[in-house]
């Protein structure tokens, strides 16, 4: 019981000061991300949108397989349960890197 009480408490303190994964997640809607599956496969694009399944919809993009570019697709649709990760890019689409 008195771990439990504890790690509540810690709970309550951090939920009101620290970003949750929700809130970056909102924040980086309409802005280049890089989303990697669990197969190793990267997907670089804009994030369009995303649901609490982690399914994602993404714009303008670009599939890199072992680091190289292998297709381009105008829209795609990602299904959460494949996603290793998503990270926000800070290089631009389209610069070959």
């Amino acid at each position: 019981w008195t771990s439990f009480s504890i790690m509540s408490g810690a709970t309550e303190k951090s939920s009101t000061t620290t970003k949750t994964p929700a809130d970056f997640l909102k924040s980086i809607r309409g802005r280049p991300v890089v989303v990697k599956l669990n197969s190793g496969v990267d997907y670089r694009g804009i994030l369009a949108c995303l649901d609490g399944y982690m399914n994602i919809a993404m714009e303008q993009t670009e599939e890199y397989v072992n680091g190289q570019l292998k297709n381009k697709y105008g829209d795609a649709f990602i299904r959460g349960n494949n996603v290793l990760y998503i990270s926000t890019s800070k290089r631009t689409l389209g610069d070959g890197a």
